[in-house]
């Protein structure tokens, strides 16, 4: 079975791409490289293209069965300030590339979708019944796409696969692909980056929230999980079924507790600096994962331990 993997030179998109293959999957990794690194992609069939390019894609699409896109843009605060940009590339040129997917004979379609679509949520841990009600042009735009598919799954016998993810981390464990972030704005990183003497100190946005120690709570899920998940998501799609599920661990860890795990798992002291809030940011986002145990026999294996441990070693491997 052969497997176009939109966005496959990103961070997600290149673990997925690894684990198709260990999985006996034919991948053709197609990207444009805006945010993707050509080295996440390596030993693959890269075609370098934007999604909006109907014919480019068309081309592919006849030689693969299923496709999974992970090409959105993926910064909150980038699409509050240029909410234009995020609607352009993860709505109207994602439609075309909807579209285009549903002139060929393909049908199974997976989406990198996000917790974001949540909004604050009216109860923790997140079910996938909390109502979608997105606080950021970010989580609008990805539960924009998701209303498409679940129309076009009605109209024209799509199949699809909605991920919601929670905060996906770390690294494969084989040490080839990695977190390249430009600018990096994810919490592990960057505490590594102050680790490491790369930045005075890691900002913690707001430490007076309602949670045990007064910052932020949230779901940390390892980047491997995630790609496994969306293999047997492939595996779900071949009984004729769509559905949107969480992929979170369902434990949530404070910014302090990741600070204190990264310490603890580094040997080396983290400098801190503690600002103003970020608006929009909820105190607590924690995923109920049961839906995704049940329909897909999938369960996060990876403990924050090995987020952090995985992550430092592709961190100071790719510092070199």
């Amino acid at each position: 079975m052969a497997v176009l993997v939109v966005g496959g030179a990103g961070y997600i998109g290149s673990h997925a791409a690894h684990v198709l293959r260990r999985k006996g999957y034919d991948v053709i990794i197609y990207d444009d490289l805006s945010t993707g690194h050509k080295t996440l992609a390596d030993g693959f069939d890269l075609v370098i293209g934007d999604i909006a390019d109907s014919a480019k894609i068309a081309k592919l699409l006849s030689r693969c069965d299923a496709v999974m896109h992970f090409a959105a843009h993926a910064y909150v605060g980038e699409s509050v300030q240029n909410p234009k940009k995020y609607f352009h590339n993860n709505v109207t040129a994602a439609l075309t590339l909807l579209d285009t997917v549903m002139e060929s004979r393909v049908r199974k379609f997976i989406f990198s979708s996000t917790c974001a679509v949540y909004g604050n949520p009216v109860k923790v841990p997140i079910t996938e019944e909390n109502p979608r009600q997105p606080v950021n042009p970010y989580g609008a735009t990805k539960l924009a796409f998701e209303n498409a598919l679940e129309a076009y799954g009605r109209a024209y016998g799509l199949r699809f696969v909605s991920f919601r993810y929670f905060n996906a981390a770390g690294a494969d464990e084989n040490g080839k692909v990695g977190e390249l972030h430009a600018p990096e704005t994810h919490l592990i990183p960057l505490i590594f980056q102050a680790a490491q003497g790369k930045r005075a100190a890691v900002d913690i946005f707001g430490d007076d929230y309602p949670t045990a120690d007064g910052t932020c709570i949230r779901d940390y899920i390892h980047v491997t999980d995630l790609a496994e998940a969306h293999v047997l998501g492939l595996e779900y799609l071949s009984k004729g079924e769509s559905t949107a599920v969480n992929l979170g661990s369902g434990d949530g860890y404070s910014v302090k507790q990741v600070v204190a795990a990264v310490e603890r798992i580094t040997g080396r002291k983290v400098p801190t600096h503690i600002t103003a809030r970020r608006p929009g940011d909820p105190p607590e986002l924690v995923a109920d994962p049961a839906l995704a145990e049940k329909l897909l026999k999938w369960k996060a294996k990876r403990s924050l331990d090995d987020i952090i441990s995985t992550a430092w070693k592709w961190a100071q491997q790719s510092a070199h």
